[in-house]
């Protein structure tokens, strides 16, 4: 974990996926420096995070809502300036898989992760982007993934969906720079959630095993949540004020040799 004097205080921001995995661990970073955190999920976990962070003393609110869903991201939109009269910092976290080859792949579970890994960005972006527009300064962070980069064997949808992320990622840094608003995307590799352990599960492999070849790359282990919220940290800090438009790749040097 950084130890710094980073200090997000005064600061709201929204993070969809957020009641697990990379999600859950930006939002303790993130409130643990100072920022007042909106936690979106469908998932209900997400209420117990809240509390705990609450308890901790954080400002927190989770909201349930499927961000695939328009009405879900404007219910969510208008609960955070409600709560909180602004939006500083929107992650857009929210993905899913599905391991199989486009021959395999059904027609409802390519359009629910294309909806979910990249509508969503769309759709959160175009109601929070207005709002950082007004205040002349804001940060969105989209997830993309090493195989939005490279592709990658019986994920189709996954390696389409996080290709698209990260080139509207570059659009909306262009678009949207004038206007205050940094855009960046963040690329983990194979990190230890339960979203890769369900990934051995899909491809009906011993879930050990696939986490030991995961871990087969120059730093020899698999990321953590951590490793990934200490970059996301940075990236909407103002260390990285002059950050746009990029592509962050965490990975342990696992695409060093792609």
């Amino acid at each position: 974990m950084i130890q710094s004097n980073v200090s997000l205080q005064d600061r709201v921001a929204v993070i969809t996926g957020a009641a697990n995995g990379i999600g859950k661990a930006c939002a303790k970073r993130l409130a643990g420096h100072g920022a007042a955190v909106a936690l979106l999920d469908i998932d209900p976990s997400g209420e117990s995070l809240a509390l705990e962070l609450q308890q901790a003393g954080h400002q927190v609110l989770f909201i349930a809502a499927d961000v695939a869903q328009n009405q879900d991201c404007q219910r969510a939109v208008n609960k955070v300036v409600d709560t909180w009269g602004r939006i500083d910092i929107l992650f857009n976290n929210a993905g899913i898989i599905r391991r199989q080859t486009v021959v395999d792949l059904d027609e409802e579970d390519w359009d629910r992760v294309l909806a979910v890994n990249l509508k969503a960005v769309y759709l959160m972006s175009k109601l929070v982007i207005p709002l950082m527009h007004q205040q002349q300064k804001g940060v969105i962070i989209n997830t993309g993934s090493g195989w939005g980069l490279v592709g990658g064997p019986a994920a189709a949808a996954y390696c389409a969906s996080k290709a698209g992320v990260i080139n509207l990622t570059r659009a909306m840094a262009i678009d949207h720079g004038p206007q205050g608003v940094r855009v960046n995307a963040i690329c983990p590799g194979d990190t230890d959630t339960n979203m890769l352990r369900n990934e051995a599960e899909q491809l009906r492999t011993d879930v050990a095993q696939f986490l030991e070849r995961s871990a087969k790359r120059p730093l020899a282990r698999l990321g953590t949540p951590d490793d990934i919220a200490d970059a996301v940290l940075y990236l909407v800090s103002d260390l990285a004020s002059w950050v746009t438009g990029t592509t962050l790749v965490v990975d342990g040097g696992g695409l060093a040799g792609s």
